[in-house]
């Protein structure tokens, strides 16, 4: 039975070939294969449909006819597909057709309106020929037109000015005036230059008749006043009788001069530019101000030009005192007389300045002659600068003259001039230093007998530096260039470290003696500099400072990196930050060879305390009153002489960080050296509890509240004592202290390089305390 079915298995399986499995419906068949390779699919399908069960064969025909319905449904699908497909494409092609002839259409009429308007072009170009040969003969005409117009509105105006000044009509006069200036600024880009030439000379020979004339009466006016006031003013001088008319002619004088201001400007073609690079612009000064600096400015030229004996260039102080005097005498005038008129008369200046910018036009012009005659002359040289400082700092404070406008600190700035002050100031200053310490009373403070103000014990060398350093200060403050400021800023950053080497050899030197009151000193002195850096830090100049070193500060300051330029920019940091870093680090290389000095000491003579028998000591109940141990006096008595010597040498904030890092290292030296390796009975352990608690920690008891909080192993060793818990408590109920890493990171056997870990510590921690409580609980 089972041959039969095999072969009618074998029989249907090639009966059914190129057919694949497809959905539909739910039931799953197969479709043809791409590749006609279709006998495991069909195998498949039969094992699936039919299986080895002949009664299933009956499934045969109805599989047949699902097969044969879905071959015609896809007939159908692929015949709808491919007769609606030509439709399109027939539509496509028709439209597309269509657009061509549109397209042709249109070319062919933009090929005849192209034909007509070039036809219509080429015959309008006579006519536009034609018209613009008269066109252009217009223009000609309208500018020779013109050009004569301007021709008679001068001879106009010059024959107007003529009348009037022959009638005695000066304001006419100066209205006519300023209606020509008018005309010469209309004809600035016009071209004409020979009008503009005449334009110009006929401006200037009425400007100049008319202002002589004002000028004369003006002078006239002012002698009346006692202009110029070369000494002080006094009560003596007795008021013109005619006051009142005086000041009416004044006020007169003063509105008519105003109003040739702007043929003025012309003429003398004085523009509103600055003189040098980094100096603000001026306008130009007013033309009664002008008329009024003429005396002082013959007198000037008198005394400080030529080979009069008054123009010494080692004395640039008479003439920058000259113009400072000259400024104070007159400055009530100008308040009083001056001002008044110029409000009046709508102008928007102050009389008082205006004469200050005249006067120190002349003390520029001379300094900017004197300046480089010398450079080469140190002693000169400086005695000029300081004198153009004390100038600069008179004329902002004393004459209230405003910042907008330039001083005479401009002159200083000059490149050449620039470099040779600040190589002036690195020669000088650095000749004081060498001075300041070699003096003898270098390492002495001169405050020391003064408690109250030598608080930083600061030693002469080091304050007479940093006064050396603020007076620097003081003379780069007022320099309108940051540039300039940054480039002293510099040498002072310079100036400093090189004090710092300077300290740091003499240290070297001193190193052997580190409880000298010189050493001592040298570590006041960096302690002082360092602390007067960090206040400048947060000054406001030199936070003002700190931000321009950031737009450009790395042409003088050199590069900064990211880091620094982003902590400078938000002012996390300082201009002084490296360089106090640097002072820190010579500040605790100092500590702690002081510190190493005073526990060497301490060490030897604690060494007999460190080997007593504390195991065989009497107990507390065999003593009439506790005492400190003979063994500790020498350690106690070293500790005291050494705490009174440095408090007295040391400045307060050095001798906190002093007594807080000799405590520490006391602590690990007696719970290292002492209570770990020596064994206690409770009469040691008595003993060794009073010498802390009443010896050891008052020692320190008059620079802190609780002093014993500074030897914490010793503390907790003297509390977990037996004094203190007697038999009340038994081994194991003792309450531990906490034990970190840090708290025991000092607690090493003598030569050790290893730290102990916690557990270890817990252990040195359990033994100690064993030492101490060494007797037996019942």
């Amino acid at each position: 039975m089972a041959a039969p079915v095999m072969e009618h298995n074998k029989h249907s399986s090639n009966a059914l070939p190129h057919l694949t499995l497809v959905r539909t419906g739910s039931s799953t068949f197969q479709s043809p294969s791409e590749d006609g390779n279709f006998t495991d699919d069909v195998v498949a399908l039969v094992q699936k449909e039919i299986g080895g069960d002949l009664k299933s064969l009956k499934k045969v025909s109805g599989l047949l006819e699902q097969l044969t319905l879905e071959n015609k449904q896809l007939e159908e699908q692929v015949l709808t597909v491919s007769s609606s497909v030509p439709l399109r494409v027939s539509a496509a092609l028709s439209t597309a057709e269509e657009s061509r002839v549109k397209l042709e259409s249109l070319l062919e009429k933009e090929r005849l309106l192209s034909n007509t308007l070039q036809q219509h072009l080429q015959g309008a170009q006579v006519w536009a020929d034609s018209i613009g040969q008269v066109l252009a003969q217009l223009d000609t005409l309208e500018r020779h037109m013109k050009y004569l117009q301007c021709l008679a509105r001068i001879e106009e105006l010059s024959d107007s000015i003529q009348q009037y000044l022959m009638t005695n009509s000066m304001w006419d006069a100066v209205s006519a005036i300023d209606r020509m200036a008018s005309l010469d600024m209309g004809l600035w880009e016009s071209g004409c230059s020979h009008l503009q030439a005449f334009l110009r000379e006929t401006l200037c020979f009425w400007h100049k008749i008319l202002k002589d004339k004002l000028a004369s009466d003006f002078e006239e006016v002012l002698t009346q006043f006692h202009w110029p006031f070369i000494s002080p003013p006094t009560q003596t001088l007795s008021p013109p009788a005619n006051v009142q008319e005086l000041n009416s002619q004044l006020e007169l004088l003063v509105s008519q001069l105003l109003s040739l201001q702007t043929s003025d400007d012309l003429i003398s073609e004085k523009r509103e530019t600055p003189s040098r690079p980094g100096q603000s612009q001026t306008p130009p000064l007013s033309l009664p101000i002008q008329i009024m600096l003429l005396p002082l400015s013959k007198r000037f030229r008198y005394h400080f030009t030529g080979n009069r004996q008054t123009n010494n260039l080692s004395k640039p102080e008479w003439f920058l005192t000259q113009v400072l005097i000259w400024m104070g005498n007159s400055s009530n005038f100008m308040d009083e007389k001056i001002q008044p008129i110029l409000d009046r008369a709508g102008a928007k200046v102050n009389a008082r300045v205006e004469l200050c910018r005249g006067l120190l036009t002349l003390a520029q012009e001379k300094l900017a002659q004197d300046t480089p005659l010398l450079l080469y002359d140190d002693a000169l040289f400086c005695h000029l600068v300081d004198e153009v400082l004390q100038f600069e700092k008179e004329l902002r404070s004393t004459h209230s003259y405003p910042r907008a406008y330039p001083g005479v600190l401009h002159i200083l700035l000059e490149e050449t001039v620039f470099q040779k002050w600040l190589s002036v100031e690195r020669k000088m200053a650095v000749e004081k230093v060498d001075a300041m310490l070699s003096a003898e009373g270098a390492w002495s403070s001169q405050y020391k007998d003064i408690t109250d103000v030598d608080e930083l014990k600061a030693p002469d060398c080091a304050e007479t530096f940093m006064t050396l350093l603020l007076v620097i200060t003081e003379r780069y403050r007022a320099l309108p260039c940051p540039r300039a400021q940054l480039s002293f800023l510099a040498l002072q950053k310079e100036l400093v470290d090189d004090f710092r080497i300077r300290l740091t050899q003499v240290m070297k030197e001193e190193s052997r003696q580190p409880l000298s009151p010189r050493y001592c000193a040298i570590l006041n002195a960096a302690n002082y500099i360092s602390t007067v850096l960090s206040d400048w830090g947060d000054n406001v100049f030199f936070l003002q400072l700190q931000q321009a070193a950031v737009s450009v500060g790395e042409e003088i300051l050199g590069p900064l990196g990211a880091t620094e330029t982003g902590r400078l920019a938000s002012l996390e940091g300082s201009l002084f930050e490296a360089l106090l870093a640097l002072l820190e680090r010579l500040r605790g290389d100092m500590l702690g060879r002081l510190l190493d000095a005073v526990m060497r000491d301490v060490k030897e003579k604690a060494q007999p305390y460190c080997k007593d028998r504390w195991i065989s000591l009497p107990s507390q109940s065999d003593q009439a009153t506790m005492s400190l141990s003979s063994s500790a006096c020498p350690m106690m008595l070293c500790l005291r002489d050494h705490l009174l010597q440095l408090q007295q040498m040391l400045c307060l904030p050095l001798f906190q960080m002093f007594w807080q890092g000799l405590a520490e290292r006391l602590n690990s030296f007696i719970y290292g050296d002492l209570i770990l390796y020596n064994h206690f009975n409770e009469g040691g352990a008595a003993q060794l509890q009073y010498d802390m608690t009443r010896n050891l920690f008052p020692l320190f008891g008059h620079y802190c509240k609780r002093p014993e909080n500074f030897f914490k192993h010793v503390k907790e060793a003297c509390i977990s004592s037996p004094v203190q818990s007697r038999r009340s408590m038994s081994w194991e109920s003792i309450s531990w202290p906490p034990v970190t890493c840090r708290s025991y990171s000092t607690s090493v056997q003598p030569g050790s390089t290893s730290h102990k870990s916690p557990k270890a510590a817990l252990t040195k921690h359990y033994q100690a305390l064993k030492h101490l409580l060494h007797f037996r609980y019942d």
